[in-house]
């Protein structure tokens, strides 16, 4: 299906799923800062949230693709999966290993259960 192949998206449409995508880190990070996950401000913390937050965005920005799913419900998912952070991207991981037939294995030393 050529529709769905990744480059033939446009650079706007990258840029929406990207600021919702960065919005969503923001938001996960002042969350953390709030309730004590994090005792103050750190830049390399809220830097890799950024980074989780953008690769989940645009991972379930793709997944929605796949599916074809409504528009505006791809930027709600999108917004909501990339402020869960890792635990989106667990999320994703167990939708890929249903597709596919796989089982993932529980990971107890995750540093983000909340």
């Amino acid at each position: 299906m050529p529709q769905h192949d990744p480059s033939n998206y446009s650079l706007i449409t990258y840029i929406w799923v990207l600021i919702l995508s960065l919005w969503g880190g923001i938001v996960h990070h002042i969350k953390k800062v709030k309730t004590g996950i994090v005792a103050r401000f750190s830049l390399s913390e809220l830097i890799g949230d950024l980074f989780i937050s953008g690769f989940i965005g645009v991972m379930t920005f793709y997944l929605c693709e796949y599916a074809s799913v409504d528009k505006m419900l791809t930027a709600f998912m999108v917004g909501i999966s990339s402020h869960m952070g890792t635990r989106g991207l667990m999320m994703l991981e167990e939708v890929a290993a249903k597709k596919f037939g796989v089982s993932v294995p529980k990971n107890d030393t995750d540093a983000e259960k909340r």
